[in-house]
């Protein structure tokens, strides 16, 4: 039956393969071999593009070479999964049915067939009794699977039922066995109600058969069934010998595999699933898709390092010297990876080490990574995490769906080759989730010390062994990250580089690194420290170190033009006067933040991501009636912290004596510049309120002072994070007064000396004392009160509450 429709998407020089006794459905994936030399040419043709064929079946398989008459015009198009040279004539292909699509015209028939194709639109008329008629078509299949002994029922059942209907009848229809003309009328049949009423009578009428040759002699019945294993979905039983039959070599395949799992040395768990897996294969056509599927698991299961280690290396002074060689800084992660191979020493199997690097882009969290496997001695793996939003890619998908794999995980130990890498899983906290589940939840099971030792995967569908894993994780802020996996990490805080850091990292790491890859000799190219400093603090703004390697790069390349122009023995010396010359001019000047004392401006430190900035707060009054505002794309946290000082400083007026009239004739408005930028975090709650007040008292703030800290109502000053990171920004600036809150004492012991030396630190607990620290002059006292004023403000609450007693007198009646 051929339904006339509306066709859709146009497909023009698409090579086609005429097919013997074979219909091929979409959504199903199917084996075959093709000999003739036509076909062979449009097979490789489609390769070659991009692995879209047509695939149409002869009206009569005995002719070998069909004309367009002999060929069906619908078919499929179908992408081309894979192909194996099985020998000189032959070519054994597999691929994955897209879509009916019926042919148009005929563009070429020389050396092989190219044809133009129309996409056929299938038509669901969603009627009321489909899915009554759906359920009996999934529970008569399942009935013909059982009679058939079909091995693999228990994957096949699930895989339909997480299919739409039109899929599911066809791939109900490429799996029963039944005439060509019958399969060709199902193809054709574009109605999906239609469809399934078709195979519901072909199922009904193959059951009957079946049940009747059992009657009459089970051993035919028997016979019949053997007949249905032994060949692919979808075609009739091969002749002995023929192509995609059973072959005489696949004895010499089981019994390699058998080889392979004993030699793997698996848990008893895995090697049993692996032996039963080969039961499977043993009983399935080498050509069909089950048998693909069962070959891949079994690769998978016989390919993991399920016992296979590398040999640590346990030497502290050899391990010192690999990570200072590698790394400039960062002491708190190496004298932790020393304690750790201090304690291989003395413990054979200590835990699992989960390490979280955490700190601003450019630092060297993921090249850390590296140089942990290098002083260690493990291979390293690195898994980037960013994007990941689907539970799947953990975890595995489940070998039921096609095209299944192991989750990201378990594909990296293979690759790793060893159950005891450095594991990075890299930039964790950009992960997100959807409908498809949390990766972050299935981390919390990879990340945990008393669970990983049984790490399970959907795919491999046995307990691996993660515990002798070396997991690192890096991130730039804790933020994002779930807590409970959060818990499971001990963290390492790296932050930003200091300019004299920078400085060093360039002149020990950066320079000979460039020279070498840009094919430079010492002699070729010199860089003064000044004209460093000067490319740190003109040309880059950021905590790492990743895009002074980028500037360092643009002169390099540079200086590789004029020493090819000019000869190899060509000298350059980048001086802070020439430097522009290579890199133009400066992309970044000093701010503005210690050109002078203003009123109503103020200094704040914020930590990002991408390391400390420095904030200017600017308040002004203007006539109104007491409203606040706020501008420069501040976060929510951001304005209740905002809201909280603005309070605060309305509940001193009358104690500071000022601006009495400001809920009556005036309103507030703050203002942060750069507000293309989100901002975001309560400490800048002490930095606003200084601002405020230094508007009301005229007063200005000192230009020499940077503060940060939350703000109470009642003018507390609470801690905050990022103390580093902030002081690292204003230092940078040219700031050397900061104020913070008294309860952040502790953070200022990790300081680099240059900080510690070269800045003033007020460690205040109330908003009185940063006003002292950040205003140019202190405040003025309220005047005393004299006696005659004290006894009239006495007198005013007792005239007012005779005044509300009399108001609350009923009034006199007649």
């Amino acid at each position: 039956m051929q339904d006339s429709n509306e066709h859709t998407e146009v497909l023009r020089n698409i090579p086609l393969i005429p097919l013997r006794d074979l219909v091929v459905f979409p959504a199903t994936l199917v084996p075959f071999i093709v000999g003739r030399s036509s076909s062979i040419q449009a097979l490789e043709k489609a390769a070659e593009k991009d692995k879209m064929i047509f695939l149409a079946a002869q009206m009569d398989a005995s002719v070998d070479n069909p004309t367009p008459k002999d060929i069906y015009s619908v078919g499929v198009t179908a992408k081309i999964i894979r192909t194996i040279k099985s020998d000189d004539r032959n070519m054994k292909v597999i691929v994955e049915g897209k879509s009916r699509a019926r042919i148009v015209e005929y563009l070429s028939t020389y050396p092989y067939y190219q044809i133009l194709a129309k996409v056929i639109k299938e038509v669901d008329d969603h009627l009321p009794e489909s899915r009554e008629l759906l359920k009996r078509v999934l529970a008569l299949f399942e009935d013909y699977l059982k009679l058939n002994q079909n091995t693999n029922l228990d994957s096949i059942i699930p895989a339909l039922r997480e299919n739409t209907p039109e899929r599911i009848t066809d791939i109900v229809a490429s799996h029963v066995y039944m005439p060509l003309e019958e399969k060709q009328n199902l193809l054709e049949t574009v109605n999906s109600f239609e469809r399934l009423r078709r195979l519901n009578y072909v199922l009904e009428n193959e059951i009957l058969k079946i049940h009747s040759a059992y009657q009459k002699d089970p051993n035919r019945g028997a016979r019949r069934r053997g007949s249905f294993k032994d060949q692919p979905a979808g075609q009739k039983p091969f002749p002995p010998g023929a192509p995609g039959g059973r072959k005489e070599d696949q004895p010499n395949e089981i019994e390699e595999l058998r080889q392979k799992v004993a030699k793997a040395k698996m848990p008893p768990d895995a090697q049993e699933k692996s032996y039963k897996e080969i039961e499977r294969l043993e009983t399935m056509p080498p050509m069909s898709a089950e048998a693909t599927v069962s070959r891949n698991y079994l690769d998978w299961l016989i390919s993991l390092p399920w016992v296979k280690k590398t040999r640590e290396k346990r030497e502290l002074k050899e391990a010192e010297r690999i990570l200072n060689e590698d790394h400039h800084g960062l002491d708190k992660v190496k004298e932790r990876i020393l304690e750790y191979l201090s304690i291989r020493q003395l413990v054979k199997n200590p835990r699992g080490v989960i390490l979280g690097l955490i700190g601003p882009p450019g630092v060297g969290k993921s090249s850390l990574g590296k140089s942990i496997a290098r002083a260690t001695g493990r291979k390293f793996v690195r898994l980037s995490l960013g994007g990941v939003r689907d539970e799947a890619e953990i975890r595995g998908h489940r070998r039921t769906y096609i095209g299944a794999y192991p989750g990201r995980i378990i594909q990296m130990i293979k690759r790793g080759g060893t159950k005891n890498p450095v594991f990075l899983l890299d930039e964790v906290d950009k992960m997100s989730m959807d409908f498809r589940g949390d990766p972050a939840s299935a981390l919390m099971e990879v990340l945990d010390p008393e669970q990983n030792s049984t790490f399970l995967d959907h795919y491999i569908d046995t307990d691996f062994d993660l515990s002798q894993v070396m997991f690192i994780v890096t991130a730039n802020m804790v933020d994002p990250i779930p807590k409970p996996l959060i818990d499971r990490m001990e963290i390492i805080r790296i932050p930003g580089y200091t300019e004299d850091e920078k400085l060093e990292i360039a002149k020990r790491f950066l320079l000979s690194k460039q020279r070498e890859a840009h094919g430079l000799t010492e002699a070729n190219i010199k860089f003064s420290d000044h004209a460093l400093m000067k490319l740190i603090r003109s040309y880059t703004r950021e905590a790492g170190v990743r895009n002074l390697e980028r500037e360092i790069t643009s002169v390099c390349r540079k200086v590789v033009k004029r020493v090819v122009e000019q000869g190899k023995d060509h000298k350059e010396h980048i001086t802070p006067k020439n430097l522009e010359s290579y890199l133009g001019i400066p992309k970044f000047r000093r701010s503005e933040f210690d050109k002078r004392d203003e009123v109503g401006v103020s200094t704040g430190m914020a930590w990002t991501e991408f390391g400390g900035e420095l904030l200017r707060f600017e308040a002004t009054k203007i006539h109104g009636r007491g409203n606040f505002t706020l501008t420069g794309q501040l976060g929510e946290i951001m304005q209740e912290s905002a809201q909280a000082a603005f309070s605060f400083v309305r509940g001193k007026i009358y104690e500071l004596d000022i601006a009495k009239d400001l809920h009556r004739n005036s309103d507030i408005h703050i203002h942060v510049p750069e507000g293309s930028t989100p901002k975001e975090g309560p400490s800048a709650g002490i930095t606003i309120a200084t601002a405020i007040i230094s508007l009301l008292t005229d007063i200005p703030v000192s230009k020499k002072v940077a503060m940060t800290g939350e703000i109470t109502l009642k003018g507390k000053v609470l801690p905050v994070g990022g103390i580093k990171e902030k002081l690292l920004a204003a230092y940078r600036e040219g700031i050397r007064e900061a104020v913070l809150p008294l309860d952040n004492e502790p953070d200022l012991k990790d300081l680099p000396k240059v900080l510690k030396s070269g800045m003033t630190i007020h460690l205040v607990e109330t908003m009185d004392e940063v006003l002292k620290s950040a205003l140019t002059r202190e405040l003025p006292k309220k005047p005393a009160e004299s006696p005659a004023k004290k006894a009239v403000e006495a007198e005013r609450p007792a005239a007012r509450a005779a005044e509300d007693d009399a108001a609350k007198e009923p009034p006199l009646t007649n």
